[in-house]
């Protein structure tokens, strides 16, 4: 399958893999195959060892218009997983969840699933001529990739439900002030920025990365007192690796450390 047959690009560069949406002519909106298709880049950067952090970009003016409902409804109606089995769920609600950092750069409309894949991310840089919108509301149903637990939980209640109960659709400047995205630039520098945060992430020392992002998704699902209770245990098992020492050492010695992730 040739690169413009493909509705998800990938390409790994300095321990992060760039995940492009590729279905332009319609926005990004994702059919089955696109689904598939991010479900597999993401179980992708799950596996590969030298893969620290991904950043999931745009091909095209949009982020996304949210799913192809022509497309996707049969399969809602069927009762089938949207999500192959055992693969990473890229909005973690209804399959397996990613352990490694991921970084949004949105831009154009970004709707729908799209608002649920910055609350199921980390960080989510947006264009300034970002326009957002989470309107199921409008078609008859309602959000269903985590917007209705996490949005509120983002934002607080009265900014998502604004959004949420409405449908109405608000700018980039909107998101920043509400908290949805971290940083609003330039339209053609979300990519670069995103991708900037990622090899920040990156350079630091995996397993604290990783132990870091568990903690807080543990506390997001169990409370902070199950987290609490894991946090000495998984201190005292990173003090014991290899990257511990180099942080230990590269501290002492005055010099930037350089982390293998064992």
């Amino acid at each position: 399958m040739s690169d413009a047959e493909k509705t998800i690009l990938t390409e790994a560069r300095s321990h992060v893999l760039h995940i492009g949406l590729n279905r332009a002519a319609k926005r990004n909106a994702f059919d089955l195959a696109m689904l598939e298709q991010l479900a597999g880049a993401l179980t992708d950067l799950e596996k590969n060892d030298d893969l620290r952090a991904g950043v999931i970009y745009a091909v095209g003016e949009h982020f996304t218009a949210g799913l192809d409902l022509a497309n996707v409804v049969p399969r809602f109606l069927s009762g089938e997983p949207l999500v192959p089995e055992g693969q990473v769920d890229p909005w973690a609600v209804f399959g397996r969840r990613r352990t490694k950092p991921l970084v949004v750069a949105a831009r154009g409309r970004c709707l729908t699933l799209g608002i649920e894949l910055i609350l199921a991310a980390d960080i989510a840089i947006a264009a300034s001529d970002t326009q957002f919108g989470q309107i199921e509301i409008r078609r008859g149903i309602f959000p269903f990739g985590g917007g209705t637990w996490r949005f509120p939980a983002r934002v607080g209640w009265g900014n998502a439900m604004r959004w949420l109960l409405t449908g109405d659709t608000f700018d980039a400047a909107e998101a920043h002030r509400i908290g949805l995205v971290q940083e609003v630039v330039a339209p053609g520098a979300e990519h670069e920025r995103a991708t900037t945060i990622a090899e920040t992430i990156a350079r630091q020392a995996p397993l604290g990365v990783y132990a870091t992002l568990a903690s807080a998704w543990q506390a997001e699902r169990e409370g902070n007192a199950a987290a609490a209770q894991g946090l000495i245990p998984t201190l005292t098992r990173l003090t014991q690796s290899e990257d511990a020492q180099e942080g230990f050492a590269s501290f002492i010695e005055r010099r930037d450390a350089v982390f293998k992730g064992r």
